[in-house]
This record gives C-alpha cells, structure tokens and sequence, in this order.
C-alpha cells in the first residue's frame, strides 16, 4: 500500500471530486449542497509556526491557553491584546520563562485602555523589564522565517490582526487565524460578544479581510461544561503546595479571578487552541456571516463565508486539557 498523501493539493482534488459525484446524482443534491457552502478545505497547518495574540492576566482562560501552547515547540510569538501598561506582556514573558520557553518572544499590543479585566497585579517580579511594542516586525520576522502558513491564535480583541493585515495586506494570504469571539446567538441580543465588542471595526475588518478564518464562537464555549471553579481537580492541582512555581502561579490566578471578579472561568481560549491544532473536540460550519457596526453578528446569505464551531465534545476537551496541565 502506497504512503497516504494528505498534502493541500490533494485535499482539494479530493473534495472537488466529491462535490462532482454527488452534484451527478439527484439522491445527494443535500451533500452537494453541504460540499458547495463549505468551499475547498482549510489548508494542512499541522507543524506550522504558532502565533498567540491573548489579552492573558484578565480571565485565567488566556493564561490556562498560554501554559498550553508553551507545550508545542511550534509556538513561535507571543502578542498581547488589550494592553494594561506593558504589564500583560511582562506577565506573560515570567509564565513562559517559568515554563521553560524562553525562546518565544513576547511583544507588548494595542493599549485599548481597559483596566477592569486585570487581576494579577504584583505577581510578575520587577525583574521582568518591559518588551519589545513592535508588533507588526516580530509578525513579519515569524512569516519571513518560513515558506507556509503561520497560525494566528487569537484569545482577545482583533486589534493586533487588524493592524498587521493593514499595513501588511499580502499577509492575509499567509495567516490561518482561529478567533475565540463572535456568537451567532449571543446570550445577550442587545450587544456583541466581548472580544469582538473591545473593538469592533477590528473585528469587522478581520472578518471582511481574511479567507482562512475560523472563528471559536461563544455560542459552544459559554457553558457551565467549561468551568473551572474552587472545587475542580484542575484547580486543586495547580494550587497544592508542592506544584511547580508555574503552576502555582496559575493557581493564585485563579484565586484572583475567583475573587475579585467571578466564581469560575470558562475554558474559551483553551478550546480555541485546539481548533488551531487541529484537535477534533469541534464540529464546524460555514455559514455567511455579516458583523454589524457594534460588531454583532448575524448569519446573511450576502455575508462572508466563515468557518464558525457549532458543536463541542466537553469530555474529550477536558480530558486533553487535564493532560496538559498535569504536574
């Protein structure tokens, strides 16, 4: 048996012959439907450079993906949203550092002048200096080091991207981004989901902008299946004693977040960073979506075809997730 070839171009030829099969015969019209609002498939982005642009030091979600993340060698740049001062940047270079990825560069983003969602003030030690603020070099920098995709996981507002594909616009050929935010049904109608509402015209950009885009809707990731709380073992594990100083230091997070803001936090960020591994715990869509000018979203047949998640295996996700903050 020869080897299986699953390169870009053969994916391709593959969904093109399938869409031509069912469109022959009239007992599979729904799949040639199916086939044709899907569109080709995403590219292979499996072993290609890592891009996470997080907000981390607010929800402990951003922290819990970063922890994550820092586990794939492939993890290449880290940027922060929705900037606190440089602090969120300075955090996240002492969580790296304790997990050992002092090679991952950190680089302060846009300062969108939030305050409330900050609740690890005096954790970083004063040795940690500020970082570089020069997102849109150590962007160009990761896709100049190399001749395919780059991954851009986005775990907070889209003002980084936005800025980047702006003022480099050929580099949205290159970025397959997968976006925590966005709801097709927001748990409240009257506004947008957080990361899209901290900015809207970046969000409508991005959405308008970039032809691999997945986005990680608060629709499947705004559940009580994603909570850690006081009385969860992964909570319980990062705070014992005898934990790592990483994991200790995710566990004062938490205890912050428990505090000072609300009782548990739901796993969004983390999930995201499996939809951009490739990891199966999501089913996907393609609808036509539209974001309006306050950065609501809502599906429209003149929108832009846009992979959202629609579904998720919660078992499956926490059983990945527990392994990946094991002690």
């Amino acid at each position: 048996m020869g080897d299986y070839d699953d390169s870009d171009e053969t994916l391709e030829s593959a969904s093109a012959a399938m869409l031509e099969f069912a469109t022959r015969y009239p007992e599979f019209s729904a799949l040639a439907d199916k086939l044709r609002a899907a569109g080709p498939p995403p590219p292979r982005v499996q072993g290609t450079p890592i891009i996470l642009d997080t907000d981390v030091g607010g929800d402990p979600d951003d922290a819990i993906a970063l922890a994550c993340a820092a586990r794939r060698p492939e993890l290449a740049l880290v940027l922060t949203a929705d900037e606190n001062r440089g602090q969120r940047a300075q955090f996240a270079r002492y969580l790296l550092d304790l997990l050992g990825r002092n090679d991952v560069r950190v680089v302060a983003g846009a300062d969108l002048g939030n305050t409330r969602y900050w609740v690890v003030d005096g954790l970083t030690p004063a040795t940690i200096g500020p970082q570089s603020d020069d997102v849109l070099r150590a962007v160009v920098e990761v896709c100049a080091a190399t001749q395919g995709p780059v991954r851009w996981v986005g775990c907070g507002p889209l003002t980084n991207l936005a800025h980047v594909l702006r003022t480099v616009p050929d580099l949205a050929e290159r970025l397959v981004v997968t976006q925590m935010g966005g709801a097709i049904n927001y748990r409240d109608p009257s506004r947008a989901e957080h990361n899209f509402r901290l900015d809207a015209d970046a969000a409508r950009y991005v959405v308008a902008t970039v032809p691999e885009l997945t986005l990680v809707l608060s629709d499947v990731t705004f559940t009580e299946e994603m909570e850690i709380h006081a009385d969860s073992e992964v909570y319980k594990t990062l705070s014992a004693p005898d934990a790592p100083v990483w994991a200790r230091l995710l566990g004062t997070h938490l205890d912050r977040w428990f505090t000072l803001r609300h009782p548990a936090t739901k796993q969004h960020d983390p999930l995201t960073l499996t939809v951009a591994l490739d990891l199966p715990f999501v089913d996907l869509s393609r609808p036509t979506i539209t974001v309006a000018g306050d950065a609501r979203m809502s599906t429209d047949p003149d929108g832009h075809p846009t992979w959202v998640t629609i579904d998720a295996n919660y078992p499956a996700f926490w059983r990945w997730l527990t392994t990946q903050l094991a002690i």
